[in-house]
């Protein structure tokens, strides 16, 4: 507990040590009980008299502080000392039982969330380390991190092996092994090993603390069901102060006019009792509960989402479209054959390599790491890159070098030989004549068929895959992951094409799951765009709406899966709050129900929605089947 939640606590218990004397005392005097009931209500309800003056005092009366300060003080005018002591020590008790559940949601995120270290130990040129605040280490420094260390900043590996432990990112338990030359993100832990890494990125705009921000603003883009809970309050709270009123004084009026005794304090007790029921605390706290625990739980299993307004749109997904290199494969190409090539298989490699030596394609990696004689720049004249075609470059030696697809060879009038091969083909002409072509392939990952299983047991009608690799390789891929469609041979607007198409058929929302770079444009059009994270990718974070942290595409079963048991713990929060409020306000009205179902309706409903919002927390991943 907080101190000020011990504080409230103390409180509580003094304010229920004198009531349970005064109940046994029973004070005659009128006077007497006033003065020892206000006691107990002052000690346990005086900062929310505070409030509800501030809220007059401020125009902006219409609240939950206002509700039970006018609602109490009716009860103590018409004589009701014990109820209305015990409507503010109820309430009082609601309070701090919701305060301690949402401090306990946030710290249990917050744990999860602790992966930005507090100080970086920096290693000088003459060896003498030094700790310092992260934020003042810059760029290019070297960083040493010990075993069971964070480390504070992304860079690359300068000296050592570690295994690292990278579930606070991704949710991944197993282990990453790194070494000299490999990347790292901040937030990970080394487990046995020291390492030395020299920094490429700034501290602020390191993965850890991007994450953070991403969690921490996520919460300020709210979904409709909250916004629908703001609008409904807005409207709510005036509605029953007014309809309060009415009660307490349009029947004994009436009943005046027909010369009857009026009953003021009969229906006074009734529009206090409508007051206390309508006050609605259980909504206003545990719908924003709710979302804010279904992105702490994504987040500890490796999904960020941006906000609970997506959250919400990923629980009515029913369309989900792949791309394919780097979502549901690898992305990790290999040369696996030269064909139909006059020139020796190393020469053609050399001359691919020198046109791809700008991109940092997969294709193009792939190609300069099976040339063994490096391209040299000096060799290189001028290099363009065409969009989803391939590049041409001009060599210092004046000649024309054209590397990519078959779409590219048409559009330079080239004559081509087409590949028979499963994989992608890469075509190679020097001054429009054509020298053949490299056939490179990609593997699947791991869980990509079983990725696609799982959305079809979670009842996604439709599965898309699109590409812009040729029809042969594409179609072998998606056989084995068994989607419902295929369309290949994309350039990316073509895919905005199909995703506009897809948009049109669906009939609930479709997320789109790519790459984040070269996928930006789909993503941003679809309902929900989902990218592949590789550890936090600076531009897969930037591009998607959910970011998988560990590039798993079998985690999208489950964040669709967190954000429908949080939704649907959002519509039985709001069926039962408003279900119980209705009905107590009708039998307040009609004057069956009492003060005492009045705090039911209350606190008892608030701390039953919160306990259910709170349960989300306990969301743990099936261990077999979706």
């Amino acid at each position: 507990m907080t101190r000020k939640q011990k504080t409230m606590l103390w409180r509580i218990l003094a304010a229920v040590a004198i009531i349970a004397v005064l109940v046994i005392l029973r004070p005659q005097n009128r006077w007497l009980a006033l003065g020892l009931y206000l006691i107990p209500y002052l000690i346990v309800g005086y900062d929310i008299l505070r409030k509800a003056v501030k809220g007059v005092i401020n125009r902006q009366p219409f609240d939950e502080c206002f509700l039970m300060a006018v609602a109490t003080i009716g009860a103590f005018a018409l004589g009701e000392y014990l109820e209305g002591a015990a409507v503010m020590l109820f309430y009082q008790i609601g309070e701090l039982f919701q305060s301690y559940a949402v401090g306990k949601s946030r710290r249990s995120i917050a744990e999860l969330m602790d992966i930005r270290p507090d100080s970086a130990r920096v290693r000088h040129e003459d060896g003498t380390l030094e700790t310092v605040d992260p934020d003042e280490v810059e760029i290019g420094s070297l960083i040493v991190v010990q075993p069971g260390e964070k480390i504070p900043i992304d860079g690359t590996v300068a000296e050592g092996e570690a295994r690292l432990d990278t579930a606070a990112l991704t949710g991944e338990s197993v282990p990453r092994t790194v070494r000299p030359g490999d990347t790292v993100q901040s937030g990970c832990i080394s487990m046995d090993g020291l390492l030395t890494i020299r920094t490429t990125h700034e501290f602020g705009e390191s993965t850890a603390s991007r994450i953070l921000e991403l969690v921490e603003n996520a919460s300020s883009r709210k979904s409709r069901s909250e916004a629908f809970i703001t609008r409904f309050a807005r409207v709510y709270t005036p509605a029953v102060c007014l309809s309060a009123l009415a009660l307490a004084v349009l029947p004994p009026l009436i009943s005046l006019l027909l010369g009857q005794p009026a009953g003021w304090e009969q229906w006074v007790y009734r529009a206090l009792t409508f007051l206390v029921i309508s006050c609605p605390c259980a909504l206003v706290i545990s719908i924003p509960l709710s979302f804010f625990a279904g992105l702490g739980v994504a987040s500890r299993h490796g999904v960020l989402i941006k906000g609970s307004n997506y959250l919400e749109a990923l629980a009515g997904a029913d369309t989900v479209v792949f791309d394919k290199t780097g979502t549901m494969t690898r992305g990790v190409f290999e040369v696996t054959g030269v064909h139909h090539s006059p020139l020796e298989d190393a020469a053609l490699l050399r001359l691919a390599a020198l046109a791809e030596s700008h991109s940092t394609h997969p294709i193009a990696v792939s190609i300069r790491a099976a040339c063994q004689n490096p391209p040299d720049e000096a060799e290189i004249a001028e290099v363009r890159e065409l969009s989803g075609l391939g590049v041409r470059a001009v060599l210092a030696d004046g000649r024309a070098v054209l590397a990519g697809s078959d779409k590219l060879m048409r559009q330079e009038g080239v004559e081509f030989i087409p590949c028979s091969h499963a994989g992608t083909v890469v075509h190679i002409a020097v001054n429009g004549e054509y020298q053949g072509h490299i056939l490179i392939a990609d593997q699947l990952k791991p869980g990509a068929a079983e990725a696609v299983r799982r959305l079809r047991g979670l009842g996604v009608s439709k599965t898309v895959m699109l590409t812009g690799d040729r029809e042969a390789s594409a179609k072998e891929i998606a056989d084995i992951l068994g989607v419902d469609e295929l369309h290949s041979g994309l350039m990316p607007d073509d895919k905005v094409a199909q995703v506009e198409r897809l948009l049109g058929e669906a009939k609930g929302k479709l997320a789109f799951v790519g790459d984040g770079i070269n996928d930006a444009p789909v993503l941003s059009r679809a309902d929900v765009g989902i990218a592949m994270g590789g550890l936090g990718s600076d531009a897969a974070i930037e591009a998607a709406d959910v970011v998988l942290m560990d590039d798993d595409p079998r985690k999208l079963a489950a964040a669709i899966r967190i954000s429908r048991l949080c939704m649907r713990v959002v519509k039985q929060n709001i069926v039962f709050s408003i279900g119980v409020k209705l009905l107590c306000l009708v039998l307040g009205a009609l004057g069956i129900a009492n003060m005492w179902l009045a705090i039911f309706a209350d606190v008892g409903v608030m701390v039953l929605a919160v306990l259910n919002a709170v349960r989300i927390l306990l969301y743990r991943e099936p261990r077999k089947g979706a």
